[in-house]
């Protein structure tokens, strides 16, 4: 009888224990690194737009200044924005929103924006201050006094699961857009070519037998040289119409003169008739 008793108490024990092991097991946390879980799906924070990586930036930045956030970054691929809450007198919440955009090419018509929003709670605390009282007979003694500092203390970080909260964000994204499509950049046609310069013509060089062509002195009027036959007058280079018509006249004259004059009465022909003939071979 009291063997039966001893082993059904044994049993229970055992049992008792295997249960209090699956139990402690159960309650101890997993850490929170095994969690993640960097799946080769769709992320749950991208989203795919036909736009480029500046042209979704900037629809980012228009959502979330529509709705109250305040923006910082300056860059055109990336986007940082802020809001602040008072759910109670006691608390303070803040969302950091961080966006980055992104394309296979900067030329691309497309473009992912990667979206991760932090919240940051806050939470009011008091303390109170105490004073000490110094007495000769007991000694010090702590006395609290009335007076206490009021802070806000950081309670908890957390980022925001992925859920309809980036979907709405996503949504007001396409929305903007569409409705402020971004223009496309003026290009400027390349400036015209300089003006070719004119090609310089070959001087021919003279045949053989004629006469190279004379360049005129400097000051010589071109037109100033005397035809063939006449013979320059000093002083006609590069001299007037006038001058030049005067001394066509004078060879006018003379050529008359020239002509005017009968053969007797050039010198030769009046020797030759004034000397006779000598005949006796005598001096005269």
């Amino acid at each position: 009888m009291h063997t039966k008793v001893g082993l059904s108490s044994f049993a229970f024990l055992v049992l008792s224990s295997s249960v209090l092991a699956v139990l402690a097991g159960c309650s101890t946390p997993k850490p929170i690194y095994q969690t993640e879980q960097f799946d080769s799906k769709a992320s749950p924070f991208a989203r795919n737009f036909d736009s480029s990586a500046a042209g979704t930036c900037q629809a980012a930045r228009r959502a979330l200044l529509s709705q109250g956030y305040m923006t910082t970054s300056t860059r055109f691929d990336l986007v940082d924005g802020s809001k602040n809450f008072q759910p109670t007198s006691d608390t303070h919440v803040t969302i950091e929103f961080h966006v980055v955009c992104t394309s296979e090419d900067p030329d691309s018509p497309t473009s992912t924006a990667y979206v991760s929003a932090v919240q940051d709670r806050y939470t009011l605390k008091k303390s109170t201050t105490s004073a000490s009282v110094g007495l000769s007979v007991l000694g010090s003694i702590s006395l609290p006094i009335g007076s206490s500092d009021d802070q806000m203390v950081k309670i908890a970080s957390e980022t925001i699961p992925a859920g309809v909260f980036y979907d709405r964000f996503f949504n007001l994204v396409k929305y903007y857009i569409a409705t402020a499509p971004e223009k496309p950049a003026l290009v400027k046609p390349p400036p015209p070519p300089p003006p070719m310069p004119e090609p310089v013509k070959p001087i021919k060089a003279p045949a053989s037998g004629e006469p190279a062509p004379a360049t005129p002195a400097a000051g010589a009027t071109v037109g100033a040289v005397p035809p063939a036959g006449e013979t320059p007058v000093a002083g006609t280079s590069g001299s007037s119409p006038h001058a030049e018509s005067a001394i066509e006249a004078n060879g006018a004259k003379g050529a008359g003169a020239a002509q005017d004059t009968p053969a007797s009465a050039s010198p030769t022909a009046a020797a030759s008739s004034v000397a006779p003939a000598n005949t006796t071979g005598q001096p005269n």
